[in-house]
């Protein structure tokens, strides 16, 4: 099956180029994501000498899982450099944005799994160490990577019901590449069972490395941002997806019938989509500005279009209510959800819609503790965000310190771990 499974990555090579070729016209992909992923062209390696330790996640929510684990290795260890890789351009900028001033951090966009791309790479850049996130599974580069006695970690495992019943249908195959994996931590006690079934012989369960996003300290707005917010009452809706956004938009318009000065705040999930996304605010005659870091917010607005990445807490931190997307349509019922954590640690009330799978056990957390409720229509939203408007946003540090404390003790038993490897 390996064998198949290699040779079709190199049949499928000019299908693959002109897949990226056609995202790069869509501008889902640079020039530099483009040659990264389809030359394995890299960055030239530091004069200084260290160990390599590489991070390979996704998209954003992946590489944020994993930022805190990051910034422990490189202040505590000085004989090490970080290799970052990512797949998609949000990822890339929040890496950006992140560790733009730090010498020690290289990010690089993943090659495809195709076997002379992933030599070319491995070659290159030579890791100590490689450690996969969440359900980056890529077999050329799992067994290269063993072939060459690399240690391999999958960090904050995950493999849902879905995922699961597709591995299972290559049984052998996926025996191979699950058992070739040195240490596994599960970001979930089902994602624990999928994966030791699946063949993983070491593996741990923590809790999910998202709660570790939460401990990042929340940064503020600019003071002309302050004064307009201050005059309004203010809602955020979240890592919204398609349809979703139409959502917000009828529960503003039914907000502004009691609160004329209701000002909602959107952050899609994917800002490519901006502009589609204003088009269907100026569709229903709402007063719609998209904002970009420092811009001034006009007199008169009424909705804003968040069009940066990294700046969630600054706009969590003047709301009492968020509805967090990518909860409310029925066909993602098996992956749905995104990472209500940041919002709950700002101390806002947190809204979501029934389809929160990927993230049951964090809503299930936080809802012990009453920060979050289901909503199944715009006027259920309505109707709890019109109740938060009357009292002013009161922080339960309880609730806090209670999400930060669990998140600490996640992030210190995998540290504790991953030294034992790096």
């Amino acid at each position: 099956m390996f064998l198949i499974y290699r040779i079709a990555t190199i049949v499928f090579y000019p299908f693959f180029v002109l897949i990226i070729c056609i995202r790069k016209i869509a501008n889902k992909e640079s020039g530099r994501s483009c040659t990264q992923k389809l030359f394995a062209n890299s960055s030239k390696l530091p004069h200084v000498k260290k160990k390599i330790v590489w991070f390979h996640g996704a998209s954003i929510g992946e590489i944020r899982s994993v930022i805190p684990i990051i910034n422990h290795l490189i202040h505590t260890n000085v004989d090490i450099k970080i290799l970052l890789t990512s797949t998609t351009l949000s990822s890339g900028q929040i890496i950006g944005t992140e560790f733009s001033k730090n010498e020690n951090v290289y990010h690089q966009y993943l090659p495809l799994d195709v076997p002379y791309l992933v030599n070319k790479f491995l070659d290159h850049w030579d890791p100590s160490i490689a450690i996969f996130i969440d359900s980056e599974i890529w077999p050329n580069f799992i067994l290269n990577i063993k072939e060459k006695d690399i240690p391999l970690i999958l960090i904050n495992g995950r493999i849902t019901k879905k995922t699961f019943k597709k591995w299972k249908l290559f049984n052998n195959f996926t025996k191979i590449i699950f058992s070739s994996f040195d240490l596994c931590f599960a970001s979930s006690e089902d994602s624990y069972k999928n994966l030791k079934t699946l063949g993983v012989k070491n593996i741990k369960y923590f809790g999910n490395l998202k709660f570790i996003t939460s401990l990042k300290k929340n940064s503020t707005l600019e003071e002309t941002s302050k004064n307009y917010f201050d005059k309004c009452k203010v809602w955020c809706a979240a890592s919204t997806h398609k349809s979703e956004e139409i959502f917000c938009m009828e529960v503003h318009k039914k907000l502004k019938k009691t609160y004329d000065n209701t000002l909602t705040i959107i952050i899609p999930r994917h800002i490519h989509r901006i502009e589609e996304i204003f088009h269907q605010c100026i569709k229903l005659n709402l007063k719609t500005q998209i904002i970009k870091h420092g811009d001034i917010i006009n007199e008169g607005i009424e909705v804003i279009l968040i069009n940066s990445f990294g700046v969630l807490d600054r706009y969590y931190s003047y709301c009492k209510s968020v509805f967090i997307g990518k909860s409310l349509k029925k066909e993602l019922i098996l992956v749905g959800g995104q990472n209500p954590l940041e919002a709950a640690s700002a101390g806002c009330k947190i809204y979501h819609g029934p389809y929160v799978y990927n993230f049951q056990e964090i809503y299930q957390f936080l809802n012990k503790i009453n920060i979050t409720k289901q909503v199944n229509n715009t006027e259920e939203l309505t109707k709890h965000i019109i109740q938060d408007f009357k009292t002013v946003k009161n922080i339960n540090t309880n609730n806090v310190e209670k999400i930060n404390a669990f998140g600490k003790d996640i992030l210190n038993k995998t540290m504790k771990e991953l030294i034992k490897l790096i």
